[in-house]
């Protein structure tokens, strides 16, 4: 179960992406203004896909976050615990202190 809902999970968010990057930007009405492609012969309507777009990508949104929290549900009803549990921790390296020579141990420059 937690296979095939992660397997879910991959899908839809690869999905969500490819809806998002059909999605028009705001100034693509720009181009539309020079004779870029004629939206009244548009195959869904004068609109365009625009409102099958969005309802689109909130449901495939919706179904992200619901598997989203299916699998974080399932991971802590497991019993796994928190995965820094497993972090081995190693002591802190302390810095050794540069002995610095001190004003009567430096040799007098003669001239």
């Amino acid at each position: 179960m937690d296979t095939l809902l992660t397997i879910a999970h991959v899908v839809v968010c690869l999905f969500l992406i490819g809806v998002v990057l059909l999605q028009h930007g705001k100034g693509a009405d720009a181009g539309a203004a020079f004779g870029g492609g004629g939206s009244s012969q548009s195959l869904f309507g004068s609109e365009g896909p625009v409102p099958l777009l969005n309802k689109l990508t909130t449901a495939i949104a919706i179904i992200f976050m619901l598997t989203s929290m299916a699998l974080a549900f399932i991971s802590s009803q497991s019993g796994s615990g928190s995965v820094m549990e497993n972090v081995i921790t190693t002591p802190a390296v302390q810095e050794s202190k540069v002995a610095t020579p001190a004003v009567s141990d430096v040799p007098a420059v003669k001239e």
